[in-house]
Parts: structure tokens; sequence; C-alpha cells
């Protein structure tokens, strides 16, 4: 029977915790960086992957690039949660950050044609945070998550500029058919689009146009203009008990 190595979902958790370390403290910059290397390559050679040197050369000299990137979804995470205190915070305490921040590591070694180690990170990152986003998805600047549970993001979805969701939001595909796999399957959210809990958005053709506002619990399988409100009506009512007994 072939082995296939799953002991190293071990050695990627430790791996990805202290990349995650090092990139926002260069105490543990200094402190793993020998370890960092030493790690990924002997992860990649595990999963036969050849050029393991060069890549993480690669890789390495785009972290700077990652952390001002980071930096600015903070500022949107400080901007937009009226729970916030501090910046601090954010980069202490707050999973949605802690989920965007694997992400964008994880997608960097998968432009780089590593498919599964940025996997392992965010299946270990999804298990901490309930967040799924998947390493292919393309995210942009100033990305904001509140609370995050539940959220689904999948591989070909498009994301733009100082977007905004919610908990339990999925963007998804509306088949799962394999021979899909190298076709644009999820949808595209252009730039400062708000999109509130558990609201569904499916397709690979569909565009939520920018500065829209796509409310909770809505189902879309079609395009939205920009600047649309998009909400779920439902009759909810309220009216006194009868006898001190609910009906």
């Amino acid at each position: 029977m072939k082995s296939y190595n799953v002991c190293l979902k071990d050695t990627v958790k430790t791996f990805t915790k202290r990349l995650f370390y090092s990139l926002f403290d260069c105490e543990q910059e200094e402190t793993y960086g020998e370890y960092l290397e030493q790690t990924f390559l002997k992860i990649l050679s595990a999963l036969e992957i050849e050029n393991g040197t060069e890549i993480w050369a690669s890789f390495k000299a785009e972290l700077p690039k990652i952390r001002k990137k980071l930096d600015l979804d903070a500022i949107a995470f400080e901007k937009n949660d009226p729970a916030s205190h501090s910046l601090r915070e954010i980069y202490l305490a707050y999973p949605g950050f802690y989920a965007i921040s694997i992400y964008r590591l994880s997608h960097a070694l998968y432009k780089r044609n590593v498919y599964i180690l940025p996997r392992m990170m965010s299946e270990y990152i999804h298990g901490i945070t309930g967040i799924d986003i998947h390493p292919g998805a393309t995210i942009g600047e100033s990305f904001y998550i509140d609370h995050g549970t539940g959220i689904v993001i999948g591989e070909t979805s498009i994301i733009g500029k100082g977007v905004k969701i919610y908990q339990g939001v999925t963007l998804g595909g509306i088949s799962v058919a394999k021979s899909l796999a190298k076709t644009k399957r999820h949808p595209t959210i252009e730039d400062d689009v708000c999109i509130y809990a558990n609201a569904t958005i499916l397709g690979g053709d569909i565009v939520i146009g920018a500065n829209s506002i796509i409310g909770a619990n809505v189902w879309i399988t079609e395009s939205v203009p920009e600047n649309s409100l998009v909400t779920y009506q439902t009759e909810i009512k309220i009216r006194p008990k009868k006898n001190g007994i609910r009906e």
C-alpha cells in the first residue's frame, strides 16, 4: 500500500503558525528563519515537488508585500468593526484576520504551482476559525470579515478591494462536476461590496457590481448591477400571548 505521509499534517500545522508569527514579529523571524526554510524544503520533498529552493527564495521575497496587504486588511477591520479597540486587538484576537493572513500566504504558494501545501495550510486555519478560503481565490486589498464562522470562498472566486463579508456567506459553484475543474466556477465580487450573513452567491458567470449591498439570507444565481441593494423579504408576526402561553 502506498504511503501518503499523513503525518505531514502536524508538520504543516507548526510551519504555518511559525510562518504567521514571523511575518509580524522580527524576533520570531530571526528565531525561526532557518527552521521555516528547512521545513518548507522537507515538506516539498515529501510531496515530490521539485525546485524547492527556488520556490522558497521566490516566496520569501514576496513576504514583505504580503505583510503590507495584511496591514491594509487590519486597518479595514479596525475601521469597520465598532467592537474593536485597537489595531493590536485585530492582530492578536480576530479569527477573521488570522484566516485572511493564512489565505494570503497560501495564495502566494498556489500562484507558484504548489497546491497541496497551501490546501493543508488553509484546512488548518479552517479548523481553527470555521472560515474556509480556498488558496486559489483572488482577493483584493482591505478585505474585511466580520465574525466569519461558516464562510466559504471557492477556488475561482474573484473579490475586489474594500469588500466586507459576514458570517455564513458562501461564494460557491452551481455544479461540482469534475469536468469543470479548469473553468471559472465561482462568482466575482467587485470593489466595495458588502455581503451580509448567510447570503449564498453561486456561479462562475455571476458578477456582483461595485458598491452593492447583498442582504442577509439571499440566494443569488444571476448578476447584480453596480450600486444595487438586494434583500430577502419575509413576514414576521409579533402578537401578544394569550393567558401567558405562546400559541
